[in-house]
């Protein structure tokens, strides 16, 4: 079956319970630059040799996705994981199953008519957008707190970040990183960035419970096949990036694939790190105020860390 028919079969699907019959699996994923094992494994077949019908919802956010996960619409989910914090912090019933890849090239992007941004100690007394309770939101806030640097924070849909910054409405702005690209051609030579360490955006995998209970089998097979073209990628990043490039109609040529690939580390796994990073996010949520909960310990957010069938697919 063809990735447009996974996609309009997906879009009917969105609506109904997640099928619950052995060797169907209802996957909520869109085409995207960071997830080639997905491509790759749809490419060629890996899904069906693993003896699984692998039915593609799309949704336009990730956090969509979550939710519909959490809804039972959907056995498997692709999201960033910041999402996983607040299902968290509600003791919503989800695990992790992989982590798919690493986003290591966040930034902070300025206006240059606001002065020069070397250092987030720039950003001292500036008025900077985001979008307020997401994980860049989360970034940009910890990289000021961590510098001891106090600016003030404007709230803006990710699509008027852009224009913000460039009319000078804000001096700089931390947007999604779908936007890097428009940013740096709106402001030309005005464009200032700051890629600041330590945030890592990771693009996981939640399942429902289920997939590590009665259907466990199903996630083994399904994982063994992202496993199988992880490998793949790894072999041969270039024929990875048309495969990508091709389900994603064209919206990035492999140029621009293999120059956003240098800031992501591609390669399935389920580490420690991630446990670190969702309960440090958890703890931030806590402090915004937007969710009233109790604070989370190591040891309850490692619970949703289900590496059993990863483990499987890679020894």
């Amino acid at each position: 079956m063809s990735l447009l028919r996974h996609l309009a079969l997906g879009a009917m699907l969105a609506l109904a319970p997640a099928l619950a019959h052995a060797g169907q699996l209802v996957f909520a994923w869109s085409p995207n630059p960071q997830t080639p094992q997905v491509d790759v494994a749809l490419e060629k077949g890996y899904f069906k040799d693993a003896g699984l019908d692998v039915k593609i919802v799309p949704f336009n956010s990730g956090r969509a996705g979550f939710e519909a996960l959490l809804g039972g619409q959907v056995d498997v989910a692709f999201m960033a994981e910041f999402p996983a914090a607040t299902g968290a912090l509600m003791k919503q019933k989800f695990v992790i199953v992989g982590d798919l890849a690493r986003f290591t090239g966040s930034r902070i992007i300025g206006n240059r008519k606001a002065g020069p941004l070397t250092g987030v100690s720039d950003l001292a007394g500036r008025k900077i957008g985001t979008t307020i309770g997401t994980n860049v939101h989360y970034f940009l806030d910890t990289a000021l707190a961590e510098a001891g640097v106090k600016a003030t924070i404007v709230s803006a849909a990710p699509s008027d970040l852009v224009p913000a910054v460039s009319r000078g409405d804000v001096d700089a702005i931390a947007p999604f990183p779908t936007f890097y690209g428009a940013a740096k051609k709106t402001l030309g030579a005005n464009y200032e960035e700051l890629r600041v360490p330590g945030y890592k955006v990771h693009f996981i995998l939640a399942a429902t419970p289920a997939m590590t209970g009665k259907r466990a089998a199903d996630l083994k097979a399904f994982m063994a096949a992202l496993k199988r073209a992880d490998r793949d990628v790894a072999a041969d990043p270039k024929a990875a990036m048309a495969a990508v490039a091709k389900d994603m109609n064209g919206a990035m040529s492999p140029d621009a694939l293999a120059a956003m690939w240098k800031d992501v580390d591609i390669g399935l796994t389920l580490d420690d790190g991630l446990t670190d990073l969702i309960l440090s996010e958890s703890n931030w949520i806590l402090k915004q105020g937007v969710v009233r909960a109790k604070p989370l310990t190591r040891a309850e957010v490692a619970a949703y860390m289900a590496p059993a069938a990863l483990d499987a697919a890679t020894n």
